[in-house]
């Protein structure tokens, strides 16, 4: 299967609480309209999150499609033109940043909504072509990741090849989602020293400056 990550950002002037049910009401059923959807997830950021001001963004929303071809069947249909239109009454359309990926999953753990995930938006280190930052991604971070004890389940997002055809350059590289029971297990994995092993490792493909993240949680719409 194939999974469209887009960030979001609530439209500007508009109540977080205000987002939060249209993004769950009616926008959900809007989505919920469209064929070939095989799973649907929002993810939104946690209060905490606001505390020191907004945050890099406002949630995530996942979709996933058998493949390719059965995503560009649904963008067709009146149904995915009516979600995309209805997308203009509460986001902030200048914000909006989509990727179509394919998922790696490093820690094949169970995940339930009621645990937090950690999304980082990761973009490659300058002078790193892409399939060497994929393969560092997958084979060498990625294993050094799975170390961490309190880590419940962690996938990564890689964007497909396609979107760097004719020398683009997607607005990320890819997406790492790692769940965690709670906040407290996310603050105790960050005092270990398989944490401090990731980090380390970091700057051998990741453009640090560059790297944003949110905690979020998940809301099951379909699948």
């Amino acid at each position: 299967m194939v999974k469209v990550i887009t960030a979001i950002r609530r439209r500007p002037g508009m109540d977080l609480g205000a987002f939060t049910d249209y993004w769950r009401t009616t926008h959900a059923d809007a989505v919920k309209r469209v064929p070939g959807i095989r799973r649907y997830v929002q993810s939104q950021t946690i209060a905490s999150g606001y505390r020191a001001g907004e945050p890099a963004y406002d949630g995530i929303a996942e979709i996933w499609y058998d493949d390719t071809a059965a995503m560009h069947r649904a963008a067709a249909t009146p149904q995915a033109a009516a979600a995309l239109k209805d997308d203009d009454h509460f986001l902030d359309m200048k914000s909006f940043a989509s990727i179509v990926t394919d998922e790696v999953v490093q820690l094949d753990g169970k995940a339930n909504p009621s645990m937090v995930k950690l999304n980082e938006f990761v973009i490659r280190k300058a002078g790193l072509d892409a399939a060497g930052f994929h393969r560092h991604w997958t084979e060498i971070h990625g294993p050094l990741g799975t170390t961490i004890p309190q880590m419940r389940r962690y996938v990564q997002s890689h964007v497909r090849p396609s979107a760097y055809r004719d020398g683009r350059q997607p607005i990320f590289d890819g997406v790492a989602q790692v769940w965690f029971d709670d906040t407290s297990a996310m603050r105790e994995s960050a005092k270990t020293a398989q944490y401090a092993a990731v980090r380390a490792d970091e700057p051998n493909f990741v453009d640090g400056s560059r790297l944003k993240f949110i905690i979020t949680q998940e809301r099951i719409i379909i699948g």
